[in-house]
């Protein structure tokens, strides 16, 4: 089938560039590669010439698919040897200026048909395209790194980009093998402004020492099922690269406090603390493997006292049976006795709070995360609050790791690392519904395969509730006072009849 673009021109032939060549020749574009370093391109050609040859040794290509994929991909050494091309893709450094000021020159080489996109992940397509005489022609085909196996594509409309534009980019991504997310031109377009709540709200918790880097990765991992924990994953994309993504959307949004960044970050970044690249980030590497030490051990407890469960608790009935399980004395009594643990179970409230407004006594009140089906989870999260005494911690650590499941205990805060994590996602993610920035369905797909979660925002927020998302905002809005856990009013609407956040009509 003939590609929706024969011939692409592309300018800029780092890690980008040359994986959009690779997919274009694949889909059976003419590609004419230019960077203004001769030897870059030729050097970028000849690595995607010998991933070709791998495949091909590897049974995955013929010898005549490859010959034919190389025949397609050309190098050029100056751009005025793309004006043939219907498509041309920018891919160079993220700098408006130097973004301006080549389209301005291609425009004036091109035919007035030519399609213009830029690759850029943060900066504005409408910006971009305002110096432009036909910015109709112009639009965000936003691909991710690396390009051969991130199979996603953001097509971005900038205020004047032809809605056929758009869609000859989406049709274009699929021959390519990839899937397109439609997007309006915002900060962060759909995956970087979605992608805000789990970094961000992760280091917000390290700052208030509530845990520690290592625990809170095993914590979302174990719990909520991420592949990749907040800090293993930004060692892995390396802060000089995702701490100005997190400046730059957050000043774009007007210092939006959903967006701020984290002085952890921008200290490290200064330090040169990067990440795996560098060898430290915030794990050290050893032969690119992270050095992170052993899990606290499991308390030894001979005398385990019983078990009060407060009547206001999450799950409760669920909870009541895992105490069963595991063997606890369960007290039933209105109150707790004096040689109880007393176990507390809330949704976006600090135990501190619990403690004081059912009048329970903090030295012995540990609290329990049970925003996650405890069936459906590796590993279960204990809370202490300041005055919890060691041996109440030790044998709530004790008792509920009896059945051998991992075990966190964390410090006292608004929320459990989970519902924070999890509630901030899925807020930002109903933001952008309410901003129109993308569809619902589309948000659920580029947020999958452009970050690797679980599942997407929305379906997140299916699954632990809409109304449970919203319990932890309100009330982790009471105990930070905090304008951040400001609940979307699409979030809200979708949270007070009940109805699933994809359902989506109005």
């Amino acid at each position: 089938m003939k590609p929706t673009f024969s011939n692409l021109g592309i300018v800029g032939a780092g890690a980008m560039g040359r994986g959009i060549a690779q997919i274009a020749a694949q889909a059976g574009s003419t590609v004419q590669l230019f960077d203004m370093q001769a030897e870059t391109a030729r050097t970028a050609q000849a690595a995607v010439f010998s991933q070709w040859d791998k495949l091909r040794e590897k049974g995955r290509l013929t010898a005549e698919q490859t010959a034919q994929y190389k025949g397609r991909l050309q190098c050029v050494n100056s751009m005025t040897e793309l004006t043939a091309c219907d498509l041309v893709v920018e891919a160079i450094v993220e700098r408006l200026d130097l973004k301006v000021s080549l389209f301005t020159e291609l425009e004036n080489l091109v035919a007035p048909g030519t399609v213009l996109v830029t690759n850029t992940s943060s900066l504005s397509v409408t910006a971009i395209a305002a110096r432009l005489k036909r910015p109709q022609q112009f639009a965000g085909f936003h691909f991710f790194n690396p390009v051969p196996l991130m199979k996603v594509v953001e097509v971005i409309a900038g205020l004047k980009s032809s809605a056929g534009v758009c869609a000859d980019l989406a049709a274009y991504a699929r021959q390519m093998g990839h899937t397109p997310v439609q997007a309006n031109d915002s900060p962060g377009f759909i995956v970087n402004h979605a992608g805000r709540g789990y970094g961000t709200e992760a280091l917000r918790i390290v700052s208030e020492g509530v845990a520690d880097f290592a625990t809170i990765d095993r914590i979302l991992k174990d719990q909520i099922g991420f592949k990749l924990g907040p800090f293993e994953l930004m060692d892995l994309t390396a802060l000089d690269v995702s701490h100005p993504v997190m400046e730059s959307i957050y000043h774009q949004y007007f210092e939006e406090p959903r967006y701020r960044p984290s002085i952890i970050t921008a200290q490290r970044l200064a330090g040169g603390v990067v990440g795996k690249k560098v060898g430290e980030g915030f794990y050290k590497y050893v032969g690119g493997a992270a050095q992170i030490g052993p899990e606290p051990a499991v308390p030894q407890v001979d005398d385990m006292p019983p078990v009060w469960l407060s009547p206001r608790a999450a799950r409760r009935a669920e909870l009541l049976l895992l105490l069963k399980n595991l063997g606890a004395r369960i007290e039933t009594g209105a109150t707790p006795s004096a040689q109880a643990l007393t176990l507390v179970a809330p949704l976006g409230f600090d135990v501190t709070t619990v403690a004081v407004v059912e009048r329970l006594d903090p030295t012995r009140t540990v609290g329990i995360d049970m925003l996650v089906d405890d069936a459906s989870t590796k590993r279960r999260v204990l809370a202490t609050n300041p005055a919890t005494r060691s041996d109440m911690r030790q044998a709530a650590h004790a008792l509920m790791a009896r059945d051998g499941k991992a075990v966190s205990v964390i410090r006292d805060s608004g929320g459990f690392v989970s519902q924070r994590v999890v509630a901030t996602i899925v807020n930002i993610a109903s933001d952008m519904c309410q901003q129109s920035v993308c569809s619902p369905s589309d948000l659920e797909t580029a947020v999958t395969l452009g970050l690797g979660y679980p599942m997407g925002p929305l379906a997140m927020g299916n699954l632990y509730g809409p109304t449970n998302v919203l319990e932890v905002l309100f009330n982790m809005q009471t105990v930070y006072g905090d304008p951040r856990y400001r609940p979307s009013p699409w979030l809200r609407r979708r949270g007070a009849i009940g109805l699933s956040l994809l359902h989506e009509e109005d």
